[in-house]
């Protein structure tokens, strides 16, 4: 019998959890310092009238050991796309199928919701997480480059 768990939409007072959660995932991904969310701004964009994105969190004897958070993006080719953010199980509770269960309630809510896709990006060195998507039949594109910039850097004027 596997280890016990329950899976449920996050609320606003498991921010912190999310966060710390969060934190290890770029723990693990070698780049903690790039972290610059907070709990307090998870809070403010989480919830409310117009909520930044959607959660929810495993749990093992009331402590949160799991989240999956995803939001909205548009395709102008696709149209709304669910889009997966991150998949985080502590270190110590995987293999337990408490990934399979919260990235299970993002398919779900996308299918409730009507969205034709849901997308996701994944290291290319983190073989686990590569195996664990092959399971769903995802598919890998090594055509499209990733991009991004600095919005707080006044020097692209």
């Amino acid at each position: 019998m596997g280890l016990p768990f329950t899976t449920r939409k996050a609320t606003q007072a498991d921010s912190e959890s999310i966060f710390n959660l969060v934190y290890e995932l770029a723990v693990f991904e070698r780049a903690p310092n790039e972290v610059t969310n907070t709990t307090e701004a998870i809070q403010k964009h989480g919830w409310g009238e117009n909520p930044l994105f959607h959660c929810w969190v495993a749990e093992v004897e009331g402590t949160i050991v799991g989240i999956a958070l995803c939001y909205i993006r548009y395709s102008t080719w696709k149209g709304p796309v669910l889009y997966l953010e991150d998949l985080v199980v502590s270190e110590a509770m995987r293999k337990h199928g408490i990934g399979t269960a919260l990235f299970n309630e993002c398919v779900q809510f996308g299918r409730e919701n009507g969205y034709p896709r849901m997308t996701w990006q994944v290291l290319d060195w983190n073989t686990p997480a590569i195996e664990f998507y092959k399971n769903y039949g995802a598919s890998f594109d090594s055509e499209w480059v990733n991009c991004s910039i600095s919005l707080q850097n006044e020097s692209m004027e």
